[in-house]
């Protein structure tokens, strides 16, 4: 494995298997009250410019479980909100931490952290990918199917950056994906020309199509996420008339398959992207989802950060 996590598109097959394992094995330590702490001594710091409830509280408490400390930066309280490079930030917290996890807006940050920081940086977030969620919805998805490589998963909604990372899971780890999104809303198109470059020869198809029924046909997963992410809440109404279409309720569930499992990354709008009905109905996974971040996210530090 790289020294960073910046990107899935950074791993291999048998690195997101392996990471899948582990963070299911450490689940089970956890609940049976094991004490595993290889992180004693060791320090993350987590810069934020964006606000957070399940990065910053699942790499928070992951630290503590793993036996080191979590340190919030906001960029407000960072120089770097004052003219600091990010290259002259990054050497100088290389010499504090044993790692940072960054949640911001530009992936060419992160990269510019990680290009000269000494420790590994962590993706917590950018508005071109979001990797951690992705693992973590993976994890979630090969407990309750026994794994990922036969499910179809159907993205219904806003091309942004969890579908980014859906499609480039997609294309590295050969499952058929859907993604349904109105025109003028699509994913970037050197994602999607990035994740079909990673598939192997045969590999299942990744898809793009503007009505979300044809999306979820056959689907094992349904997935959405808001219509408007940070930074786009000026946006909010208009995006909220463009994509009712695109709601994730009883009829849209009812036609996929009769097992398929619904999720959503949070924070969720109800009413809007996905009705109470499903949100709370039994083929909801959203909330094993959501705390199965801080069980992938352990994997992940005990990783770059061990060594392991």
């Amino acid at each position: 494995m790289t020294k960073d996590l910046l990107s899935i598109a950074d791993l291999t097959r048998q690195e997101v298997d392996a990471l899948l394992a582990r963070a299911a094995e450490l689940k089970v330590m956890l609940r049976r009250g094991a004490r595993h702490q290889p992180l004693v001594g060791k320090t993350l710091g987590m810069i934020f410019a964006k606000p957070s409830t399940r990065t910053r509280v699942s790499f928070e408490v992951a630290m503590v479980q793993l036996g080191g400390a979590a340190i919030f930066l906001s960029t407000q309280d960072l120089q770097l909100g004052r003219g600091e490079t990010i290259a002259d930030t990054a050497r100088v917290l290389s010499g504090y931490l044993d790692g940072i996890m960054i949640r911001t807006f530009a992936q060419a940050d992160v990269e510019e952290l990680a290009r000269w920081a000494s420790v590994p940086v962590i993706n917590g977030l950018t508005d071109l990918t979001h990797p951690c969620q992705i693992l973590a919805d993976l994890l979630t998805i090969t407990e309750h199917r026994g794994g990922y490589e036969q499910v179809k998963v159907a993205y219904v909604g806003d091309g942004n950056n969890v579908c980014h990372s859906w499609l480039l899971a997609a294309g590295l780890l050969g499952f058929e994906l859907a993604v349904a999104c109105p025109a003028g809303y699509r994913p970037d198109p050197r994602i999607v020309e990035r994740a079909r470059a990673l598939a192997a020869p045969g590999a299942p198809r990744i898809t793009l199509t503007e009505d979300p029924f044809e999306a979820v046909k056959d689907a094992g997963v349904i997935y959405t996420d808001t219509w408007a992410s940070m930074g786009q809440e000026r946006e909010h109404e208009a995006r909220v008339q463009v994509f009712r279409p695109y709601q994730v309720n009883r009829s849209l569930v009812e036609a996929a398959r009769g097992d398929a499992l619904v999720m959503h990354c949070l924070p969720a709008h109800r009413g809007e992207e996905i009705t109470d009905e499903v949100m709370d109905g039994p083929r909801s996974v959203v909330f094993p989802q959501a705390e199965n971040r801080l069980h992938l996210q352990k994997a992940v530090l005990e990783r770059l950060l061990g060594g392991r």
